[in-house]
Order: C-alpha cells, then structure tokens, then sequence
C-alpha cells in the first residue's frame, strides 16, 4: 500500500483539465510526441511542456529522448490513473 505522501503526489499531478487530457491522449497515442499532443488537443507549447513536467514528477508520465524530440508514454501508475479515470 502507498503511504499517503506517495498518493498525494500522484493526485497532485493528475489534479487539472490539461493533465487529465495529456494522459488520456498518450494513453490512445503510445510514443506521442509534445509537438504532437500541442496539435491534437489545439494548446500552447509551453503550457503543455509544464504539464508534461509535472505529470513526470508526479510519476504517471515516462519522457525518453529521441535525438531531438521527447517521447512520452504512461508509466506503470499512469495506467492505473487512467482506468480510473475512464471507470469513473
């Protein structure tokens, strides 16, 4: 079980309209890009680089570099987060 701290961080993260969007298109998108998230759901570079940001700390999102573009995919507790999310 999680200690509440830990479930905190994770709620947190997942706590605004954007990031809830941001993890629900790299669920349908595995291996969407920023650039690619930016134009799917029409936002501002910057204002999704932020929510990409602490969706990573929060640990439900995965960045891995690919020369020059970030590769985001769900982590393990991403997964979870957004069943959750459909289920609810």
């Amino acid at each position: 079980m999680k200690t509440s701290k830990q479930l905190e961080r994770h709620l947190k993260g997942v706590a605004n309209h954007y990031r809830i969007e941001i993890l629900l298109t790299v669920s349908k998108n595995p291996s969407i890009t920023l650039e690619g998230m930016v134009e799917e759901l029409d936002g501002n570079m910057k204002t999704f680089s932020e929510h990409t940001r602490r969706l990573v700390q929060a640990g439900l999102l995965n960045k891995k570099y690919h020369g020059r573009n970030v590769i985001h995919s769900l982590s393990p507790y991403g997964e979870i987060f957004v069943k959750f999310i459909k289920n609810f």
